[in-house]
């Protein structure tokens, strides 16, 4: 069984352009997240899914100094983007990362795709979204090609195509979908940003970097994270104006008695 971890990339964001290019540690910053997905130890491809625009050639630049393989595809249908991706790359189980995730645990993403694993069969689509708990930004999805497949027959709502997977998770009658709970026990999905989207979420990532990152230690865990914002409050307080901003906060979730979530 193949699995492509897909992380979908491009210089023409809507709310801040360019910001998987602002500078992490003097490299871009989808390089420095790119280094957080490779170092997961499940066994897989990685692969940054981008568009044909010529503004996005840096794109493939950046994925190959980082030593990942590119895709190029549709601009905004993301779906079709996702399962083109998968198609190219011979995936059996494709993995959804997006690549404003700069502070994403390899260990989280380990952990999602290894419950979609154990249950190989029995599940059609493995999230720790549906409802989150984790600190924002921490977003993994993990579907059988397959069932992408429909989805990219299928959809046809704006947002299905443009967000790649509600087609599947907000058909819980049926499709089998099942979500990852963080092993806290702890919700800090609304009070912790980690993602980035505005200015106020880059100046949080860069301090976080600026605390945490070294050449001997490039890859610092979420708990190394969350300590350091439990003593440096000015830190958090960076992007807070923007805490529990999340596209699908609205969006119908998962129902709980057919979408079960695994907490362990």
């Amino acid at each position: 069984m193949k699995t492509v971890v897909v992380v979908q990339a491009r210089t023409g964001s809507t709310r801040l352009p360019g910001k998987v290019l602002l500078s992490l540690a003097g490299r871009p910053l989808l390089h420095r997240m790119l280094e957080r997905v490779v170092a997961a130890k499940t066994p897989s491809a990685v692969v940054v899914a981008t568009t044909c625009e010529p503004a996005d050639d840096v794109i493939v630049k950046i994925a190959k100094k980082a030593g990942v393989a590119c895709f190029r595809g549709h601009a905004t249908d993301l779906l079709d983007r996702h399962y083109s991706a998968g198609v190219a790359f011979g995936a059996d189980v494709v993995v959804k990362i997006p690549s404003d995730c700069p502070l994403v645990d390899p260990a989280v993403i380990d952990r999602v795709i290894g419950q979609y694993t154990a249950h190989t069969g029995s599940v059609d689509f493995v999230s720790n979204l549906h409802p989150p708990t984790y600190p924002d930004g921490n977003d993994v999805e993990v579907m059988p090609l397959d069932v992408l497949e429909t989805a990219w027959i299928e959809a046809t709502e704006p947002h299905e195509r443009e967000h790649t997977t509600p087609f599947i998770w907000q058909r819980c009658d049926r499709f089998r979908s099942h979500n990852i709970t963080w092993e806290s026990g702890f919700d800090y999905s609304s009070t912790h940003r980690w993602t980035i989207d505005y200015p106020e979420d880059y100046q949080f990532i860069a301090a976080v970097y600026e605390a945490l990152w070294s050449p001997a230690r490039p890859v610092f865990p979420l708990a190394d994270v969350l300590s350091l914002l439990e003593a440096h409050p000015d830190i958090a307080a960076l992007n807070a104006c923007h805490a529990g901003k999340a596209w699908y906060r609205d969006r119908p979730a998962v129902p709980v008695s057919v979408g079960r979530s695994w907490e362990a």
